[in-house]
């Protein structure tokens, strides 16, 4: 999943090379942290946050089929 979201924002974004993504882990629950560089942050947040939502809809139906709960936050 870390591949997943890492992909879609180096192709959303200017600057792909500073694309990072850390991931941490609990029992059922993994948290995404996705940084992006400052001037790329609205690319993959989107208009009203829909970039963002369709990233974490992706999210959502991927990790059902593992059936764990992935969090996706956005880190300025």
């Amino acid at each position: 999943m870390k591949e997943l979201i890492k992909y879609i924002a180096q192709a959303l974004v200017d600057n792909s090379d500073q694309v990072d993504v850390q991931e941490i882990k609990a029992q059922q629950t993994v948290v995404l942290e996705l940084r992006v560089a400052k001037e790329d942050l609205g690319k993959v947040i989107g208009k009203k946050g829909r970039t963002a939502q369709a990233m974490r809809t992706i999210l959502s139906c991927a990790s059902a089929k593992e059936q764990k709960r992935v969090i996706l936050e956005i880190v300025e």
